[in-house]
């Protein structure tokens, strides 16, 4: 498979050399085949989302995966949003969406370049605190001040000059955009990982149906996401196997620290996990990118399950 971010070769390396995180095989190939028959690739949630079908859209897509990371904790931040109580990722989309939708233009670059804590604040009030505003409120900054000084305000413009390409949105996010830039380093090993940029591109394809600024060739290119909710399910599956000490950790939910090893090889290995998935779906005939796997793996992480094992807890801003 094509590698054009260097993300599958880095995670192959690290899945090589890891001592905390393994792939059970027979349980990958059992999985892939429940998968197969028991879930099916989510359609674009119009409801939480906003979207218009304008430029607008791809500016709320490019700030929505900006803010996009680091939603756990106790009490768990959430939203009230038309009846419905919803947290995480979904209240994050869904209240930027209210926001715009009451009056304050969150796709205007220039409303973003000058965003202050207050006003993010407000904008994401709901039970409990969202963390890491702070880190929240720069990165909105940042989203404004870089769409000005490079593409006339609009992430339209980033889409066009990169060829309509999934990767190479991908690649100008990670160039321009200081935030997205998710490569720690693995016993002197740089890794990229990239979920957030990644997924700048796949939300793009979803948010217009593959047509304007979403017609993005090489989407099959990209790799999955890897933040807590999929190695959560592929553990819940057998896929993933934690040594002793690590499980004992995550299990305990106790904070696993960005950058560690054994933080590093978790998401690695889900990334190696989730390609091997593709290439065993693939010889059984369902051919899937693995983009359309990870949101069918999220979305099946969200199904409560009574004996599920918890995921991994890391304070971050990459996911």
């Amino acid at each position: 498979m094509d590698d054009p971010l260097g993300v599958r070769f880095a995670a192959a390396r690290v899945a090589e050399q890891a001592q905390h995180v393994h792939i059970d095989e027979q349980a990958l190939q059992d999985a892939s085949a429940r998968f197969e028959d028991q879930f099916r690739v989510p359609a674009w949630n119009h409801e939480y989302h906003f979207g218009d079908g304008s430029e607008r859209t791809a500016n709320y897509i490019l700030l929505l995966d900006a803010l996009n990371f680091s939603f756990w904790g106790e009490p768990r931040w959430g939203i009230d949003f038309r009846g419905e109580q919803l947290n995480g990722y979904w209240a994050l989309a869904a209240a930027l969406k209210h926001a715009i939708e009451g009056g304050l233009d969150l796709t205007d670059a220039r409303v973003l370049a000058s965003m202050d804590e207050a006003t993010l604040a407000d904008i994401l009030r709901g039970r409990g605190v969202i963390p890491l505003l702070r880190e929240r409120c720069a990165h909105a900054r940042e989203v404004g001040r870089v769409l000005l000084d490079k593409f006339d305000g609009q992430c339209a413009r980033l889409v066009e000059r990169s060829s309509f390409d999934a990767a190479g949105v991908a690649q100008s996010v990670i160039e321009h955009f200081s935030s997205f830039r998710d490569a720690p380093v693995y016993h002197g090993l740089i890794v990229p990982i990239y979920k957030r940029a990644q997924i700048v591109a796949a939300d793009l394809y979803g948010a217009f149906g593959g047509e304007r600024w979403g017609a993005l060739a090489g989407i099959e290119r990209l790799t999955c996401f890897a933040d807590y909710k999929l190695p959560q399910i592929l553990r819940r599956w057998g896929v993933l196997r934690y040594s002793d000490t690590l499980a004992q950790r995550v299990d305990a939910r106790i904070e696993i620290p960005a950058g560690s090893e054994e933080e590093i090889e978790i998401r690695a290995v889900t990334v190696v996990a989730v390609e091997r998935m593709r290439a065993a779906l693939s010889r059984r005939g369902t051919c899937l990118s693995s983009v359309e796997i990870d949101w069918m793996l999220w979305d099946a992480a969200q199904i409560p399950a009574p004996d599920g094992k918890p995921y991994h807890r890391t304070r971050t801003i990459y996911y």
